[in-house]
């Protein structure tokens, strides 16, 4: 479940969810320079590629010079453009989303881009991130006219940026960006322009690419190999990138003292083949692992991991340790990466659904067996249980990150404090919950060790509560805002 402030500065907002971290969203930009690709295509490509970020909705927008055309239906993308990637072809701009919803229902009214017309013309934004304070700034919105369709805080943005759009794009952006708190990768499109923003505290990774002479936008690096587009750098945070037919402009909008990417992003959002902000993601899992093994040698007789996302952790302990890797649990490729289940009897059965243990690989073996994180601990004890059943002889839990304490209030699906099992439970009675011989996590400065060198700081507010925005502050800051004058 994820929770949001409202404008009362309550956090209300429940829903039912698997047991782990979900991910967020995923964007992806095109301005096409040539005809290799067809943008949609072009698009539809790089959201397979971004699509572990989100199962939910996607969508893709096409514009032309003229006209902005656009697809967007729940599901998958192989789901929602089967039979319709046809109708938005041509053009020579697209954008494309990929959504798990933290903010806004799950329905196909919320599902991106969002496409409007304004001053301008037309208007396509997809956003990944989520903003603290956008209940409080839509109600002024309305109290000044605006109309929302949506429940999306993307369309609070698209309406900061129409209304000061006599001021032309580039302004209306960095005005939005003066009043909105929060977490924000953002790709627009008007009909002649790409544009790319990162919000100045860069929690959301936003990369810049370059097939031939088109620029390219994305979540990840991954999508760019997608497309055989070509890694140029991250977008600054704080940055807004223009791209048209004059080529790429870069603007710094707005600078912080300090920055704060999610570092679950390496723990378990991004993609293993992504570099973001300077770190192979694949390099720092392999490292969180090593980092295990230096802290907690065991005597074992095989190392393994829970599919994919510690797979490189698990190498990474194997290699410091010395003690074999080999498969512990077969994953069904068929369930997908945020599998939901639509009651709890379902919810009980999940997890065989999804895995299976090796019984000739673990019968009568010690086993260390290395996950990225444990959220509220159900899933891990039903595969302690499932290992055991299989023969296991000891089971050995080795976690990648810390002890998840806090919920995630910038675009991470999370349970409350009192559905985190780290928040309430001390490590043994986490262990002992789990049914697992022993139970040991990466520390906040093991984990911090394996991303050094990046180029922008962490949040770690999921691990210890220091969150980079004060949000009592930034909401109180808002209720006290007068948004005529803001240029």
């Amino acid at each position: 479940m994820f929770i949001r402030p409202d404008r009362h500065n309550s956090y209300e907002r429940w829903k039912p969810k698997d047991d782990v971290m979900v991910e967020e969203c995923g964007v992806f930009g095109i301005f096409m320079d040539d005809r290799r690709y067809d943008p949609a295509e072009a698009a539809y490509l790089g959201l397979y590629a971004l699509q572990h970020r989100g199962q939910e909705s996607a969508g893709i927008a096409v514009a032309d010079g003229r006209d902005v055309k656009f697809h967007k239906g729940m599901g998958l993308c192989s789901e929602v453009f089967k039979d319709n990637l046809g109708k938005i072809l041509g053009g020579n701009i697209s954008i494309g989303h990929v959504r798990y919803s933290t903010t806004g229902d799950s329905k196909a009214d919320n599902a991106q881009p969002l496409v409007m017309s304004y001053r301008g013309g037309k208007l396509a934004l997809a956003h990944n991130g989520n903003l603290i304070n956008s209940s409080i700034l839509r109600e002024k919105l309305e109290d000044e006219g605006a109309i929302f369709q949506t429940t999306l805080d993307t369309e609070v943005m698209a309406s900061l940026i129409a209304r000061q759009s006599r001021h032309g794009i580039l302004k209306a952006i960095t005005a939005m960006m003066k009043v909105v708190r929060g977490s924000y990768a953002l790709v627009i499109m008007t009909q002649e322009e790409l544009i790319a923003v990162r919000d100045p505290l860069g929690i959301r990774p936003l990369a810049l690419g370059k097939l031939d002479n088109s620029y390219v936008v994305a979540s990840e690096s991954c999508a760019f190999d997608a497309i055989d587009a070509e890694f140029v750098r991250d977008v600054r945070p704080g940055e807004i990138l223009v791209i048209n037919k004059d080529g790429l402009k870069s603007y710094q909008a707005q600078s912080s003292m300090k920055t704060a990417l999610c570092v679950f992003e390496y723990v378990y959002f991004a993609r293993p083949d992504s570099d973001i902000d300077g770190i192979s993601v694949y390099r720092s899992r392999e490292n969180m692992g090593i980092k295990l093994a230096q802290a907690f040698p065991i005597e074992a007789d095989l190392v393994s991991d829970v599919p994919d996302s510690a797979t490189p952790a698990a190498s990474g302990y194997a290699a410091e340790s010395g003690v074999p890797y080999a498969k512990a649990l077969a994953k069904n490729r068929y369930v997908g990466r945020t599998f939901i289940q639509p009651s709890q009897a379902l919810r009980e059965r999940g997890v065989k659904l999804k895995l299976n243990a090796m019984k000739r690989n673990v019968h009568g073996k010690r086993l260390v067996l290395i996950d990225d994180s444990i959220v509220r601990g159900t899933t891990s004890r039903k595969i302690v249980e499932m290992l055991r059943l299989a023969g296991a002889r000891e089971v050995h839990m080795m976690i990648s990150s810390p002890p998840v304490i806090c919920p995630c209030f910038f675009g991470i699906d999370t349970p409350s404090h009192d559905q985190l099992i780290g928040s309430k439970n001390s490590v043994e009675e986490i262990r002992r919950i789990i049914g697992a011989d022993t139970l040991n996590y990466l520390s906040i400065e093991d984990l911090l060790k394996t991303v050094e060198g990046a180029g922008c700081n962490f949040c770690a507010g999921c691990f210890n509560g220091n969150y980079p925005v004060d949000m009592k502050e930034a909401l109180k800051e808002t209720e006290a805002l007068d948004l005529a004058t803001i240029e």
